[in-house]
């Protein structure tokens, strides 16, 4: 005997679907087999030269003949033998050509779907997507898919992660944008320009090197030094420019979006209500024109810049959409350390700050580079004082909170009193802070 309601309901649940990735990701996929031939090579120089020269013409047209054959025949069948679906529950992505793997990634979990298109990936119309989800040490990615499918299937996921019916997750589409910020390209290079970090590895780069030359003329420790150095100071100038170009912040029903790339373009979302920490970060050659640099720690996610410069009140106007009704505090309203806490940390104690409002634990660090950290009361995990020997000697410690990206935020030198009141006053504001927090759900 059966019954009628869930045989009905059997019927009408719609078969499961699963898509391919676009035909071009056979081309990403081939190059496996040459990448270890490469690495192989890299590995042992002086055996691959060797092996070289002992091959004719026709024994190198040979192989060729049966490498780029078999580097396709791998790139089409793990093409092949890759699917995704996205049920009413889950994300699932079966890989494998001999040993089979099928993720089971919950939408609930999905932290983040970012866009990305490396220049290669733009010229072929095609798109990468990356998921951040909790618990997971890296992110998975469906790579590649047509540009427009990336985006109608980011669109799905976020609203299927947000409670829309499976059968009306595909209507609602990419939520509109409206723009906060854009960052002008002359303001973002002219930023590098003024940053300290980048002459000093300039600077190391270009003195140690012949220093280096005159101790012990040797070549290859030169080279062995000068490479890094300048491989740094190109990351940090001519890189970050690069990476950050047309930086554009734009404030959607689920989370703030990020565009930003010159050659790659990547498509973010800072995810609703996973924010954990915001920093104000205040180079000593930008307060002459008052420009700062807006970092988050955000949970589950490799996230880490929301503004990479901007004028004071514009970045605050966008911390303020971030983290709701949180109004940064303004400098003068940080009570610094007490004098007693030079005995510790001669002239840099000047650096330190705190503030405590009904809504953030806000602690300032840094002299010539100004950190201003600010941690909403409900995502602090834990709070600890710390306290070392010298220290205890002048009466002061260090208040610590812990959030829930693996970070800590400290209030350092406090006094010894004030901070073990700060101690039990910010359990309890964490403690209120959590239940009236608003819900991490997308598009709520």
């Amino acid at each position: 005997m059966t019954t009628p309601g869930v045989d009905d309901a059997v019927k009408e649940k719609p078969p499961l679907t699963e898509r391919r990735l676009h035909p071009v990701t056979p081309l990403r996929r081939a190059w496996a087999p040459v990448a270890v031939l490469i690495g192989w090579a890299v590995h042992d120089p002086d055996q691959t030269q060797r092996q070289l020269a002992r091959l004719t013409t026709t024994t190198l047209l040979i192989a060729l003949a049966v490498l780029v054959p078999a580097a396709a025949l791998y790139g089409f069948l793990t093409w092949w033998f890759t699917h995704f679906a996205v049920t009413e529950s889950e994300l699932r992505i079966r890989t494998g050509l001999v040993f089979r793997r099928t993720a089971h990634i919950r939408l609930e979990r999905i932290q983040a779907v970012d866009v990305t298109q490396p220049l290669l990936a733009r010229v072929a119309g095609v798109a990468k997507l990356k998921l951040d989800v909790v618990g997971a040490d890296k992110k998975d990615e469906l790579a590649f898919l047509g540009e427009r499918e990336a985006r109608a299937l980011r669109a799905e996921l976020l609203a299927r992660a947000a409670g829309f019916a499976p059968e009306t997750a595909h209507e609602v589409g990419e939520a509109p944008a409206r723009q906060l910020l854009r960052t002008p390209p002359r303001d973002l290079a002219l930023s590098l320009v003024l940053t300290g970090a980048t002459w000093g590895t300039l600077a190391a780069a270009l003195v140690v090197p012949p220093l280096l030359w005159l101790a012990t003329h040797s070549v290859w420790s030169v080279l062995a030094t000068a490479l890094p150095l300048l491989g740094a100071a190109g990351a940090s100038s001519v890189g970050r420019f690069v990476s950050e170009y047309d930086w554009t912040v734009g404030e959607s029903p689920d989370g703030l979006r990020i565009d930003h790339g010159l050659l790659d373009r990547t498509h973010e979302t800072v995810p609703p209500g996973r924010v954990q920490t915001v920093r104000i970060v205040e180079p000593l050659l930008w307060r002459r024109r008052g420009w700062v640099r807006v970092e988050l720690d955000v949970a589950g996610s490799s996230n880490s810049v929301l503004v990479p410069v901007a004028p004071r009140e514009v970045a605050e106007a966008v911390v303020a959409r971030v983290l709701p009704g949180v109004t940064v505090p303004p400098l003068s309203a940080l009570s610094p350390p007490p004098r007693r806490a030079a005995r510790c940390m001669p002239l840099w104690w000047r650096g330190h700050g705190l503030v405590v409002t009904d809504a953030v634990f806000a602690a300032r660090h840094g002299l010539l580079r100004r950190s201003l950290a600010l941690v909403p009361h409900a995502k602090v995990q834990s709070v600890r004082l710390t306290q070392g020997p010298w220290e205890r000697l002048w009466r002061v410690a260090d208040v610590r909170v812990d959030t829930g990206a693996n970070k800590t935020v400290a209030a350092r030198l406090r006094d010894a009193q004030e901070a073990a009141e700060l101690l039990k006053a910010q359990a309890e504001r964490s403690r209120t802070g959590r239940e009236g927090a608003r819900p991490d759900r997308w598009m709520v």
